[in-house]
């Protein structure tokens, strides 16, 4: 048989515990230890670092993701809607389709430039900040 929080009990249920004593010769709980000194700089958990290095990874993904099925979409709904379009020659019988479809190499190419790029400029510095804070805090928490 399981507990079933849900279900109404004449008496509190096995988790939840007055907070005295319930008998009086029970031995007193030991003082909790006294609390360290503040640290100086947030724990890297609660970092607002992380926060920005989510959202400029976030941002990257997006630029990247948005250029390469961007164009691949705007391909495929001319190829749908504009059929007379994607047929015409643009020149020595080309036609224009082909052309969409050969261009679409370079723009992935471009799609991984433009990460390797926002990569670089603001993702990279902002997690290399973080490893080195990182590192310090934990170079820290082992002199304690």
């Amino acid at each position: 048989m399981s507990f079933d929080p849900s279900a109404s009990y004449p008496y509190p249920p096995p988790e939840s515990s007055p907070s005295y004593d319930t008998y009086p010769w029970q031995p007193q709980q030991p003082p909790e230890p006294p609390e360290r000194r503040p640290q100086r700089h947030t724990a890297l958990g609660h970092h607002s670092d992380l926060r920005v290095l989510r959202s400029a990874y976030r941002w990257q993904r997006r630029v990247a993701t948005l250029t390469a099925l961007g164009y691949f979409t705007l391909f495929l709904i001319l190829s749908a809607f504009a059929p007379s379009f994607m047929t015409s020659t643009v020149t020595n019988g080309l036609p224009t389709g082909l052309l969409l479809a050969l261009i679409q190499v370079p723009v992935t190419w471009l799609a991984i430039a433009l990460y390797e790029r926002t990569a670089r400029r603001r993702v990279d510095p902002i997690a290399d900040r973080i490893r080195k804070q990182a590192a310090l805090d934990a170079k820290r928490e082992g002199a304690r």
